[in-house]
């Protein structure tokens, strides 16, 4: 395992490190800055997809996919971050009550 942890560890050092080497003029470009501006979005996106709708290895529909929809539809509406958090939280917990 910790041959993992360290060869992860140096992908990870090498990764950052060509990041620093790449041309000024590279990173300058519209579409880069576009990539680099959504790139957050979508892989923060695809872990909270990851974590609400998978238990394990399967696909799982349960109360975290209620939560979710309604921090979807309160993002949606603009609720303030504390108000989207706390709509999907006691959404989740409904539902397991009741269920």
């Amino acid at each position: 395992m910790w041959a993992a942890v360290l060869v992860g560890a140096a992908a990870c050092y090498g990764i950052k490190l060509a990041g620093l080497s790449v041309p000024e003029r590279v990173l300058a470009d519209a579409r880069v800055r576009r990539v680099a501006a959504l790139l957050p979005v979508a892989l923060l996106a695809a872990l909270i997809a990851l974590q609400a709708a998978t238990d394990g290895r399967a696909v799982a529909v349960d109360a975290r996919l209620a939560g979710l929809a309604v921090a979807v539809g309160a993002q949606w509406r603009r609720a303030p971050f504390l108000v989207v958090v706390g709509a999907a939280c006691a959404t989740t917990a409904l539902v397991r009550l009741v269920t």
